[in-house]
């Protein structure tokens, strides 16, 4: 069990106490459990849409969202910031747009991207509450977690110290096929809209997974991160616009 309470303890900010230094095959097994510490986050978000139903879904979307970021620490989000200020000041660079991803200031295009991902994410979920669609809350952070598996089995991590290194040399490469593949079978249950959620999820992942390699010859955690919020927020966008056209 030790790889899953890396994972609680990584992807989230529940207290989780390790009584050793983990080794670096575990830490490797434990991006196994990403996706059911997404199904824990997407599970706790469908349980608060339930209970407070009777809230305004202005209010309620706010809540949902405040939660979602409290519960992953915002850790994704610095991801995304860090790689967007990188992108655009690393002018086409690998060594400094890798140089700017290390620096902890966050410049006008790192909130810029944070703003709008959250403007984004708040107003699908509120139009998802307002179509009563609470149960799909459930389902974005899958995918979103289903990220790091992808990513880590297809491009090479570009750092030579740190958690990705172990991940990257000691991932279970069978297993995280198969639970990627389970989790975008499972995508199905939410019909048509599901299934497109998931495309639009997997179209994504692979352009990123291109830019990764083409600017810095692979991937990061600041990367990884950014990943997970991008294809969070654009199949929870796909997955609201095919509800509007449902039959």
């Amino acid at each position: 069990m030790t790889p899953f309470w890396i994972a609680l303890q990584f992807l989230t900010v529940f207290p989780v106490q390790l009584k050793a230094m983990p080794s670096k095959e575990q830490n490797g097994r434990s991006l196994l459990f990403y996706p059911v510490i997404g199904l824990m986050i997407g599970l706790t978000l469908f349980a608060i849409a339930s209970v407070l139903h009777a809230v305004p879904a202005v209010l309620l979307s706010s809540l949902i969202l405040t939660v979602w970021i409290w519960l992953t620490g915002g850790l994704h989000l610095d991801g995304l910031a860090d790689t967007a200020d990188a992108w655009l000041g690393g002018f086409g660079d690998a060594e400094r747009t890798l140089k700017i991803m290390k620096d902890p200031a966050c410049g006008p295009i790192g909130v810029l991207s944070l703003i709008l991902t959250c403007l984004l994410k708040w107003s699908a979920v509120y139009l998802l509450l307002e179509k009563q669609l609470y149960a799909a809350l459930i389902l974005f952070p899958v995918l979103g977690r289903l990220a790091p598996l992808f990513l880590f089995l297809t491009a090479p991590y570009v750092r030579e110290n740190g958690l990705g290194s172990a991940m990257d040399a000691f991932i279970p490469k069978v297993g995280a096929i198969g639970i990627f593949m389970a989790c975008i079978g499972a995508s199905g249950y939410f019909s048509w809209a599901g299934w497109v959620a998931s495309l639009c999820f997997l179209l994504s992942l692979i352009y990123l997974r291109h830019k990764f390699i083409q600017r810095i010859g692979g991937i990061t955690g600041d990367t990884v991160g950014a990943s997970i919020e991008i294809v969070e927020c654009v199949s929870l966008l796909a997955f609201v616009i095919c509800s509007f056209y449902a039959a």
